[in-house]
């Protein structure tokens, strides 16, 4: 299983949105979920996203509160996460992760989004 990498991170004023990209070689990336979490220093990774093989697509609704959008190309092998009205809240490392027809899952290193006000 080959390992995402994320990117697009950095730090983004508040009200702010970034696009973070989840990018991964192989030909069987088009039938991976895809998704992101992320943690916030000392808590729990938290599910954000979740774009499916089939393009179906879930929010932790609470994270999310109608202000992200997860979208995938798959003739460039990219996952995308687009994160607008950013909120103090959203400091986080996100991760993404492709989980495979058969059930293996790979995490990627994590890109930073640092959220001033």
């Amino acid at each position: 299983q080959v390992q995402p990498v994320e990117s697009g991170g950095g730090l983004v004023q508040a009200g702010g949105s970034v696009r973070l990209s989840c990018a991964a070689s192989g030909r069987t990336f088009s039938s991976a979920g895809v998704g992101w979490f992320r943690q916030a220093p000392g808590n729990e990774r938290e599910f954000v996203a979740l774009i499916r093989s089939d393009g179906s697509l879930q929010y932790n609704e609470d994270a999310a509160k109608g202000r992200f959008a997860i979208s995938r190309d798959n003739a460039k092998n990219t996952v995308y996460l687009e994160m607008s009205d950013l909120k103090a809240g959203d400091t986080a490392t996100y991760y993404c992760y492709l989980r495979s027809e058969d059930g293996v899952t790979s995490w990627g290193q994590g890109t930073q989004v640092t959220v001033s006000s």
